[in-house]
């Protein structure tokens, strides 16, 4: 085994992903396929969590695709449930279910706000929950939540979303203090601007663009494929003393003021 082998290899585990069938969090599957990793893609949309397994499979990878309501402890438990036995232990949790809106503010319903509070911190919340119980018991593991360049200081156009990706990443220093001692690392990657087809249509315009471009020092958007390095590291043996952080990956973005 090569020393990059040794100290980053993720081989042979079993990563959970929610929100899998999703523009990033269907990447982060790929990415854990590739290295090795057995993959369990979920999403509440079931087609696209069997697409995204079809497509590891295909590529000689080892996947499965289920439905996961992220707002149903039950869900995870099935879901957790399956992973052990169809691969074994859980060792790697990826927390990345979540909508957003764009409503004004004035104008969100109080049941809008609901649920996106519900797909995002409510979530993770249940993801920790039984995630951690699991791996807990085990001893070990790591948890990563997705935050956002949206957790603090708040994105404009999008309230309940940076509220919820500022609990998520609240949740994530917390957890990683309250498991420290016990073997389950608990960290948050946070994306910069990977827009999705949705986000351009519903919030970037061509002057909010060029706001958010002009505050990015490497002036573009980042591709999915520029997580995954940041994601298999979070996942490996290499981050065995972090815990508690929020990793950005956003070309800069949070180091720009004016």
């Amino acid at each position: 085994m090569s020393y990059i082998d040794e100290l980053f290899g993720i081989a042979g585990r079993t990563a959970v992903l929610t929100g899998a069938g999703g523009h990033l969090c269907g990447e982060m599957a790929r990415n854990y396929a590739r290295a090795g990793c057995n993959v369990v893609v979920t999403d509440l949309r079931v087609e696209k969590a069997e697409t995204v397994a079809a497509e590891i499979t295909e590529a000689g990878g080892q996947a499965i695709g289920l439905q996961l309501d992220a707002t149903s402890k039950e869900g995870f438990e099935a879901v957790v449930a399956k992973a052990v036995e169809t691969y074994g232990p859980v060792s790697i949790a990826v927390n990345g279910a979540g909508i957003n809106a764009s409503t004004p503010y004035l104008d969100i319903e109080q049941d809008d706000w609901q649920a996106v509070m519900d797909s995002q911190i409510t979530s993770t919340f249940l993801g920790c929950q039984v995630f951690g119980a699991h791996m807990l018991e085990a001893g070990y593991g790591s948890i990563i939540n997705v935050s956002s360049a949206s957790a603090s200081p708040p994105l404009s156009k999008a309230y309940a979303y940076s509220v919820a990706k500022a609990g998520i990443l609240n949740l994530t220093q917390n957890l990683g203090r309250e498991w420290g001692t016990q073997g389950v690392r608990v960290n948050a990657i946070r994306p910069g601007f990977f827009p999705t087809d949705w986000n351009r249509k519903n919030f970037i315009t061509p002057e909010r663009e060029a706001a958010i471009l002009g505050h990015t020092p490497m002036n573009r958007y980042g591709a999915p494929s520029e997580l995954n390095g940041a994601m298999i590291w979070l996942a490996s043996d290499a981050s065995g003393f972090v815990t508690g952080a929020e990793i950005a990956v956003d070309g800069g973005y949070s180091a720009m003021t004016i």
